[in-house]
């Protein structure tokens, strides 16, 4: 029976292979694991370095990938093999003793390297093409090749061919740069990573907040000076030692109170509160839908936001003319003693210096307040943070339990399985 053309080949496997060599080895992918690292130091001691060939793409960004580890080339180096780097190398090429197979490489961040037979990720290259790839790759496998050709005839054949992957050794000053940089910022665990995609597909934090839109809660403080012990059944359920500068049945009350119970509604309808503080949740697979809403509120926001500012003044004007009327005769009855003493003690005092007295008072209080709201109108936003799930999320006892309540409808045993093959190590 003739040997499988197609085959699933991990590092594992590799290594294996790498253990039988005799005359040469040859590795070229983008980067190498510890397991066929070491396979190729035990046969170098064997059969000499000189006749095993490294070829990867040294680059930092490949190990955080989960392509290679750097722990893996410094052993090489160690063992005085050679590793060239062949910049954007992405193909996996394995060629022990003349057996070739061409093969691609897994990225640890984005799968576990364990793979079923029936999965196959390599091919098994013929002899002819295994020394057409030595001859192609670099001028150390070519000679390597050369070296161990058959008969002069396929010497000669090999010599003619013409290196195309431009290859050179590794710098030890660029080892010493990709060394500290992943010491400062180490790779992400990628067996960690791996779990928390599982359910970062499904689900993302949520934090909707509107900002500057509830006018209705803006108080101004009345002076002490002016304040008096009783209310006006007019102004008792918006004067006490505060005033509410909106009033409750106003048109700009209603539209923020309406604002609000819009976004609530969204928050409802769309994302789900988890308990103990831990946030709100939503499907992504109803982001569509959520986005949809919130454009459709924003519209409804800026809408908001022109009726305030066409009608924001002229509230502002009939809040401080309601608080003038509830205080002017009683300032005219019985002036406060710093009008009091400024007036000749005539009683009572005339209008129009109450007025003024009162205007003097009141007027810097509401030109504050009005500052202050016409600052809320142009921050006046919604702000909407979407945050991934984290393994410290995963993590926590009740999280699993609590969106499988809140989403009932969603298979979670299968991601869940997913969740648990994603942890594996390799």
């Amino acid at each position: 029976m003739s040997e499988p053309l197609f085959l699933s080949l991990n590092s594992i496997e590799v290594a294996k292979l790498i253990r039988t060599a005799r005359r040469s080895v040859c590795f070229a992918a983008p980067g190498i694991l510890q397991e066929p690292a070491k396979a190729m130091v035990d046969v170098a001691a064997r059969i000499g370095p000189e006749l095993v060939t490294v070829c990867l793409d040294f680059d930092e960004k490949v190990m955080r990938m989960g392509f290679g580890e750097m722990e893996a080339v410094n052993s090489l180096r160690k063992a005085n093999i050679e590793v060239r780097t062949v910049h954007g190398m992405r193909t996996g090429l394995v060629i022990v003793d003349g057996e070739g197979y061409i093969f691609t490489p897994t990225a640890l961040y984005l799968e576990a390297e364990h793979r079923p037979i029936d999965a196959p990720n390599a091919m098994r290259l013929s002899q002819e093409q295994a020394k057409e790839a030595l001859a192609r790759l670099s001028p150390v496998a070519k000679a390597i090749a050369a070296a161990h050709a058959d008969t002069e005839e396929e010497r000669e054949r090999i010599c003619e061919q013409a290196v195309e992957v431009p290859s050179e050794p590794v710098a030890d000053q660029e080892i010493k740069e990709v060394e500290r940089r992943l010491t400062e910022t180490p790779p992400v665990q990628f067996d960690i990573e791996r779990q928390v995609r599982v359910y970062s597909s499904y689900l993302q934090y949520i934090e909707l907040e509107l900002k500057g839109a509830a006018l209705q809660r803006r108080r101004l403080t009345i002076p002490q000076s002016v304040l008096e012990l009783d209310d006006s059944e007019e102004l008792q359920d918006r004067l006490r030692t505060t005033f509410e500068v909106i009033e409750k049945n106003s048109h700009i009350s209603w539209s923020s109170e309406r604002l609000e119970n819009n976004l609530n509604w969204i928050r409802d309808d769309l994302t789900k509160k988890l308990p103990n503080g831990a946030g709100r949740i939503v499907l992504k697979s109803e982001k569509p839908q959520l986005d949809k809403r919130l454009e459709e509120f924003r519209n409804e926001l800026e809408q908001h936001r022109e009726l305030v500012w066409e009608e924001l003044r002229e509230t502002m004007e009939k809040a401080l003319e309601q608080i003038v009327k509830y205080y002017l005769p009683r300032i005219m009855e019985s002036p406060p003693d710093d009008l009091y003493y400024q007036i000749g003690r005539d009683m009572p005092a005339p209008p129009s210096i109450a007025r003024e007295w009162l205007d003097r008072k009141l007027k810097p209080v509401f030109k504050k307040a009005f500052d202050r709201l016409k600052s809320d109108v142009e921050k006046m936003q919604i702000i909407v943070r979407y945050k991934d799930v984290t393994y410290e999320t995963l993590n926590r006892e009740d999280f699993l339990q609590s969106v499988r309540k809140e989403y009932p409808y969603i298979n979670w045993d299968r991601a869940h399985e997913e969740y648990r093959a994603a942890g594996e190590k390799i």
